[in-house]
């Protein structure tokens, strides 16, 4: 508890505008995950084995930076700054995801940071669409491959 006082969201203790990209991102990591948890329940999902390998793929810094690209043409200017404040935030990055792409995460982060302090759940819910829609895509889109590498490999062991 920092100077006595208990933690209470009515009363943060200073803006969106005065806070750096990195803490933004640090509320939009927790609350992003929060999210998907809640989406993959409301989508059916009961298996914890399945909600767990399906929140992985929701999360991982690759599909939060394809999100980015997907929805920044219908961003406000508001939201195309956090965004920027985000992508140029100074911090490192882990080994398994390049600099960019993680720059990219930490970008999309910032931004549900601010959603959530501004009240803006309905952008959150439009970015659900945006991600089930790049997620069925790209599972067409590996699904297909896997179908033709596996038709050109029969055809090699025919031959």
């Amino acid at each position: 508890m920092k100077g006595g006082r208990a933690f209470c969201p009515n009363l943060m203790p200073r803006s969106w505008q005065e806070m750096n990209a990195l803490t933004l991102a640090y509320l939009g990591d927790a609350v992003y995950e929060l999210w998907v948890r809640t989406h993959l329940l409301t989508l059916g999902y009961e298996k914890v084995k399945d909600l767990h390998r399906l929140a992985t793929e929701y999360v991982r810094a690759s599909t939060q930076a394809s999100l980015l690209h997907q929805i920044l043409p219908h961003l406000d200017e508001t939201e195309s700054q956090v965004v920027h404040r985000g992508r140029n935030a100074k911090g490192g990055h882990p080994k398994s995801t390049d600099v960019v792409t993680y720059r990219h995460a930490t970008a999309f982060e910032s931004l549900v940071g601010y959603w959530q302090l501004t009240g803006k759940t309905e952008r959150m819910l439009w970015a659900f669409e945006q991600l089930d829609e790049l997620l069925r895509d790209s599972e067409k889109s590996r699904v297909g491959h896997e179908i033709q590498e596996s038709s050109g490999l029969q055809g090699e062991l025919q031959s």
